[in-house]
């Protein structure tokens, strides 16, 4: 008797632990800076993954039936707190994946974490050359965001555009600024260009750009290359504005700006610049399809009802498409061990998304999903909002 209440207890527990494992949500995790001040891109990232996960799980979800769910965690742009956050991810063994944000520095400061754990590190944002082009092999690094390498040449040439060939470069003491000078400089090599620069460093959280500017103005610079985030941005913004109109620069920005209440921080300021941000989405040249899905589930959601009021579109956009690509590639594993899962990404193909359609968007030897072509230019118009140069009316 004992023996068969012995197989029964065996069978229970088997039985109790398959439906357990059956039910386990899939996880994705996110390390964002929601606790930094004027921050938006942590909180419109984390709104594309939910809105995603949301559709996804309204389909049946996952591996016959799993749901997919989502864990955050504060960075407040700092890598230490972030090295600690993708400790604590990969810890829990039902997350398959983590998203990175807005901030290069803290992305570039966990690649070696993430290879030492062997989880799946997705770029929703950071543009530093190195979060993708490193040595560790095989690479557990994934991007669906822009590259310096692609956004250095499409401002400079937009710079060239408004006349004259003498760039000041204002640049961040951080590996995003050095990741955009390398760029910059590789550009104009290997353009065989007479393009000049002039290159001035500054520390996060400076608040006085006057020598930078005067240096610029004396050097003779005829265009200014920000390579800034919002409150930095929004300064150097407002002391240009206080100049006479002839000593008023053209600005070609970096996306940085677009992570927060930069138009906010300006004080109207922007009114008086020629200002110009490289972008990789918006959602005025989506597929009118798939943005009417996802701003139906926006409004019902979140409560958005315009896509003048998404903020930070970028983080939106690539964060909804990495979601679509992650739940293909778990989906082709037929698992959601990370490592099946890493590989069955770079086979992905044939996605229509937010951002774009992609054919193939990662392979063994390239894992950046998008491309020089997906890179453009976007002003803000009256009211604010960011809108790609060729529909900004």
């Amino acid at each position: 008797m004992y023996k068969y209440s012995a197989i029964l207890l065996f069978y229970l527990i088997y039985n109790i632990s398959f439906v357990y494992a059956a039910v386990r949500p899939v996880l994705i995790a996110f390390d964002g800076e929601y606790g930094l001040q004027n921050s938006t891109s942590a909180q419109m990232i984390e709104k594309g993954l939910r809105i995603a996960i949301k559709e996804i799980n309204d389909q049946g979800g996952v591996l016959n039936g799993r749901q997919l769910g989502l864990i955050t965690k504060d960075n407040r742009s700092v890598p230490a707190r972030g090295i600690q956050n993708v400790k604590e991810f990969a810890e829990n063994k039902d997350v398959v994946a983590v998203v990175g944000g807005r901030f290069s520095p803290v992305i570039l400061s966990v690649i070696p974490i993430v290879h030492e754990e062997k989880i799946i590190l997705m770029d929703a944002w950071g543009s530093a050359d190195k979060i993708t082009d490193h040595d560790y092999q095989p690479s557990f690094t994934f991007r669906v965001s822009l590259r310096d390498k692609y956004a250095m040449p499409t401002m400079i040439k937009h710079a060239i555009s408004k006349g004259g060939k003498k760039i000041g470069l204002l640049l961040p003491n951080t590996g995003w600024g050095r990741s955009n000078q390398k760029a910059a400089r590789k550009y104009i090599k290997e353009s065989k260009s007479d393009i000049q620069l002039k290159e001035i460093w500054y520390n996060w959280g400076d608040k006085d750009f006057i020598t930078a500017y005067e240096t610029f103005l004396q050097w003779g610079a005829e265009s200014l290359l920000m390579v800034a985030n919002d409150i930095e941005g929004s300064l150097v913004v407002r002391l240009a504005a206080s100049y006479p109109e002839k000593k008023i620069l053209p600005i070609i920005s970096h996306w940085g700006v677009t992570g927060g209440y930069f138009v906010e921080a300006c004080q109207g300021s922007l009114d008086k610049i020629d200002f110009s941000v490289v972008q990789t989405f918006s959602l005025f040249k989506a597929d009118p399809a798939i943005r009417a899905k996802v701003m139906k589930y926006a409004g019902e959601m979140f409560g958005i009802k315009d896509i003048k009021d998404i903020q930070s579109p970028v983080g939106f956009g690539h964060a909804y498409d990495i979601v679509h690509l992650l739940a293909k590639a778990i989906e082709a594993a037929g698992s959601s061990d990370r490592s099946k899962v890493r590989e069955a990404l770079e086979e992905v193909s044939d996605y229509r998304g937010l951002v774009k359609y992609y054919k193939k968007p990662f392979s063994p030897t390239d894992h950046n999903a998008l491309e020089m072509s997906d890179v453009f230019m976007a002003v803000f118009d009256k009211q604010g909002v960011l809108k790609p140069i060729e529909t900004r009316k």
